[in-house]
């Protein structure tokens, strides 16, 4: 209880100061009472008998040179053809590879990177005591760049178990445990840089990022809690040289676990699906398309005509932004949307379509197992479309059958994009197809010229074109240079 009787002027500050101090620290929340540990052996110690080292063969397809191009030795679109043709697969050749790995079950689960034993023709399993077992793949995810390997062994195997990845926040310790350049069980610490890291690998990117030291052979190694709890599988790095630079980033267990979960049980992933490609919605787009600027969502860029969206009504240049009531924001909320909902499962999908919001039911579908060829396009000879810095040639019949095209694909080929062109500063890139422009398809470079020129005089800022690209389409905005009054 404080006196009545005031104090003499230092006291009175020193007093006031102290109680300052006292209210300060009470205040502060639980995790500023955090400090690391002494020592990171304890943990080192429990955790480190179920990480192991996983050494992989796997047979490779040698790559042969490019067939030889049409075009005149040494011309542009012979360098273009050399460097962008499909190429013919050689003789398969054997390679060998490591990474890593934890046990998540003492009957011998085994979780990894999919990366790190996808397509491999022997797995081998070496445990901190040396002893090395035969293994075999249960199921992998190529979404995620998870799998699951199982080893068979007389007695229990140590195990780890998963943490709640939700509850890690930014400045967390974390232990790294792992297989790095090969060199054997390895350990480093840090911290949690980061959470919700997109680092354009899949759909579903949602990496955590650490700075515990991370390099080559780390992959599908585990990070730690100061619980000795599984937070992230280990995946990838951000290195300009390959080695650790602070920069790694880790699956959350809150991803990683379900997937082990389904691949244990059913040896796959089967994911919901509804056959649109979809891309950012950026301003300069909107605005093409007759939206507000600063409308959310995803745009549909292309839609699989036999796929739940097309059947739905869904069409090219419609903007998703809602799923049964949750809204989406970001780009890759729809794939994780989508993903989560069983084939067959009834939807309402809102969108917006030139201004107007409707809502359309759709049965959400399952991913088709088999992917589609890609093919790159090949120009023939160019025709400048000027001022925006592109050289376009027409999509003819036989250079649809020479490039694997379809024989329904139309469009002009970008033969060439000047540098610092608005083209370019818009992304468009050498063998891209371009389908329509301003809404309208287009099968003539002229036809392309004419309605940049038409755009032109009516001093529009922009004008949108859809645009093929290894098989697959995107809107692009390209900026109109005005004109000179």
């Amino acid at each position: 209880m404080l006196s009545a009787h005031p104090l003499p002027q230092p006291q009175r500050v020193a007093a006031w100061a102290a109680a300052a101090v006292l209210a300060f620290t009470f205040a502060l929340p639980p995790a500023y009472a955090r400090s690391g540990p002494d020592s990171f052996a304890p943990l080192a110690k429990q955790v480190s008998p179920a990480v192991v080292n996983i050494a992989v063969v796997r047979d490779v397809q040698a790559t042969a040179e490019t067939p030889p191009s049409p075009f005149p030795p040494g011309s542009p679109w012979d360098q273009f053809m050399r460097r962008y043709m499909p190429r013919e697969n050689g003789p398969a050749r054997r390679v060998t590879g490591q990474g890593s790995g934890f046990v998540i079950d003492p009957s011998g689960y085994v979780v990894t990177n999919n990366h790190v034993v996808g397509e491999a023709s022997d797995i081998a399993v070496t445990f901190s005591d040396g002893k090395q077992l035969k293994a075999r793949l249960v199921g992998r995810d190529d979404k995620t760049d998870l799998a699951l390997i199982k080893v068979e062994s007389d007695t229990p195997l140590p195990a780890v178990r998963w943490g709640d990845s939700d509850r890690i926040e930014v400045g967390d310790w974390v232990l790294a445990v792992g297989n790095p350049f090969g060199l054997g069980g390895t350990v480093t610490a840090g911290i949690v840089s980061a959470r919700g890291r997109d680092i354009q690998s899949g759909p579903f990117d949602d990496f955590l990022q650490l700075d515990a030291p991370i390099n080559q052979g780390n992959s599908g190694g585990p990070s730690f809690n100061m619980a000795g709890e599984v937070i992230g599988v280990n995946t990838a790095i951000y290195s300009p040289n390959g080695g650790s630079v602070g920069i790694g980033f880790a699956i959350p267990a809150g991803i990683a676990k379900p997937v082990i979960e389904a691949l244990r049980r059913d040896g796959r992933i089967e994911r919901g699906w509804i056959g649109v490609s979809v891309q950012p919605l950026t301003p300069e787009i909107a605005f093409g398309l007759g939206l507000p600027t600063d409308q959310e969502g995803a745009l549909v860029a292309q839609l699989d005509p036999s796929g739940p969206a097309a059947k739905a009504g869904l069409r090219q240049g419609d903007v998703i932004v809602a799923v049964d009531g949750t809204k989406v924001t970001r780009l890759r909320d729809l794939p994780r949307l989508i993903a989560g909902m069983k084939p067959g499962t009834k939807a309402m999908v809102e969108i917006r379509r030139r201004g107007a919001s409707m809502t359309l039911p759709l049965a959400i579908g399952a991913t088709p197992s088999a992917s589609r060829a890609e093919a790159t396009p090949v120009p023939p000879a160019p025709r400048a479309v000027e001022p925006v810095g592109l050289a376009l040639a027409p999509l003819t019949p036989e250079l649809r059958q020479q490039l694997r095209l379809a024989p329904t694909a139309h469009g002009v080929i970008v033969a060439d994009v000047k540098d610092g062109s608005e083209a370019e500063l818009a992304g468009i890139a050498v063998g891209d197809v371009i389908v329509e422009i301003g809404g309208g398809a287009v099968s003539l470079p002229a036809e392309v010229e004419r309605a940049f020129g038409a755009a032109r005089a009516e001093r529009r800022d922009s004008i949108v074109l859809l645009v093929a690209r290894h098989g697959m389409e995107q809107f692009v905005a390209v900026k109109l240079p005005r004109v000179s009054s």
